[in-house]
């Protein structure tokens, strides 16, 4: 299993986990960590090669 498939698992597990919270800051704390790992899951795919990197922003193109 890939690493970036492991953060990704994680992220859905604090999906769950926020469905399930008793209260608002119990759940935006789980959602805030679920898409810590997305985020964490994108950029392994990205060091892995699997992903191309980023066009450049308006800015970094002129």
């Amino acid at each position: 299993m890939k690493q970036s498939d492991i953060f990704r698992e994680n992220a859905e597990n604090c999906l769950q986990l926020a469905e399930g919270a008793e209260g608002q800051p119990a759940y935006r704390r789980y959602m805030r960590m679920a898409q810590a790992w997305a985020a964490l899951a994108d950029e392994q795919d990205w060091l892995d090669g699997e992903i191309p990197p980023l066009p450049p922003g308006p800015k970094e193109a002129a």
